[in-house]
């Protein structure tokens, strides 16, 4: 058994190594970034599940083809969720001002907002893109901050 001498305050005591050699704490919970299970570890019913079905991939695909087409509506979905799934995300095309520092992004802004105001993008897409505008906005804002900063420094370094 290893133990650590910790001062506390003007005593000292010794306490047993909080990382044990099983990756549990003395409480016996794991440590923290430790969740018990090796990397790459799988369910076991997961496993199970698998090792069942191992080979059976095309026939099993057949037969839910099979009920689709005669009509059984979970098994057309099913279908339907695997040839077709929902897109997640859409391209938009719409004129944007370039983007040079952060009084452009608010004229890209407005384009955004003139674009969904005429219907050509949809209010959700013209949220994404405003986060976009704003992040840029930010790191052309930061950018500005750390050339200012490099100037001063460099002015300090000059004159001492």
């Amino acid at each position: 058994m290893q133990f650590l001498a910790v001062n506390i305050g003007c005593e000292t005591e010794l306490c047993y190594n909080l990382n044990m050699k099983n990756g549990r704490n003395t409480a016996g919970q794991f440590t923290e970034g430790n969740s018990g299970k090796p990397k790459g570890s799988r369910n076991k019913a997961t496993i199970a599940i698998e090792s069942l079905l191992e080979g059976q991939a095309e026939a099993l695909t057949q037969t839910a083809i099979s009920k689709a087409l005669d009509g059984d509506s979970m098994a057309l979905r099913l279908c339907m969720d695997r040839i077709a799934p929902l897109p997640k995300d859409n391209r938009i095309s719409f004129t944007l001002p370039n983007m040079e520092n952060a009084n452009d992004a608010s004229k890209a802004a407005g384009s955004v907002l003139k674009a969904v105001s005429i219907g050509q993008i949809t209010p959700i897409e013209g949220s994404r893109v405003m986060g976009l505008i704003d992040s840029f906005r930010r790191t052309l804002e930061l950018t500005v901050i750390e050339h200012r900063i490099q100037a001063l420094e460099g002015n300090i370094e000059g004159i001492a």
